[in-house]
């Protein structure tokens, strides 16, 4: 028999994928400390496994229940957008903390670290090199980014395609680069201040890349099944803010850290 609500909001079913979620985060957790310290990778490998079946099967579960069964009403969505827009917040507040560190250390120098800035025996990057083409990628994702959304409203299937695309090759070159980077790196996060400062903000930046490349590949993936509509396509619009909040993080990254720091 079924069942009609006589209120717009969601009342979620029972599912399992909190739980698994949570243990999968403690054993990728526990597998990191046995990575750094034992060498021994496969308690990590397992954590990242769990935790990516749960992604999947979560996100499939959310898709089902906005898509085809029609839960996410006007009064969810506008829930969902206020969630949004507080992880984003405290996402804001994340990367505050390695700012501050960051100039707490650069401002004044310590006489541990030469006082100066950068560190004695540190080579910095030219900014002028790879992380200005970084930017130039970030910044051009961000145009076809808004160019998805504006297709989106319009009910251009083709060209939010191809602009969706462009969005997360964008951000999968964006990555390669800054792997390369690291690789190329005459320093570590063990090189005094300036050392853990750097790749801690530009690898934590690195992971929200990933993050958001991977968002984005799902609303690709969603798109072509044709899941999105001009009225109902917030799955997409929170990996376009999400995404805009990355390319103003790496601006801000790049001024301070690669262009002011060095």
């Amino acid at each position: 028999m079924k069942m009609h609500n006589n209120h717009p909001y969601h009342l979620v079913d029972y599912s399992p994928w909190p739980l698994t979620g949570s243990i999968g985060a403690m054993t990728l957790t526990s597998g990191m400390v046995m990575w750094f310290h034992m060498n021994d990778m496969k308690l990590y490998m397992l954590g990242i496994t769990i935790t990516l079946l749960t992604m999947i099967q979560w996100w499939r579960d959310i898709t089902r229940e906005g898509t085809y069964q029609g839960k996410h009403t006007i009064k969810v969505m506008m829930g969902l957008k206020w969630g949004m827009i507080l992880f984003i917040i405290s996402e804001v507040f994340f990367f505050i903390s390695f700012f501050w560190s960051f100039f707490h250390s650069s401002l004044a120098p310590t006489p541990e670290i030469g006082m100066q800035w950068p560190p004695m025996g540190i080579m910095v990057f030219n900014p002028m090199q790879i992380p200005l083409l970084n930017t130039m990628i970030l910044l051009c994702s961000g145009i076809t980014v808004t160019w998805a959304h504006h297709s989106i409203m319009s009910n251009n299937y083709h060209q939010s395609s191809q602009s969706l695309l462009f969005t997360v090759l964008l951000g999968l070159y964006f990555t390669l680069l800054q792997g390369y980077e690291y690789m190329e790196s005459s320093f570590t996060i063990s090189d005094s201040i300036y050392g853990s400062t750097f790749f801690m903000a530009t690898g934590f930046h690195g992971i929200h890349v990933i993050i958001g490349t991977t968002f984005l590949m799902v609303c690709l993936m969603r798109h072509l099944m044709c899941h999105f509509s001009k009225w109902h396509h917030f799955g997409f619009e929170a990996a376009a803010w999400y995404w805009h909040f990355v390319d103003v993080v790496w601006l801000f990254l790049y001024i301070s850290i690669y262009w002011w720091g060095s």
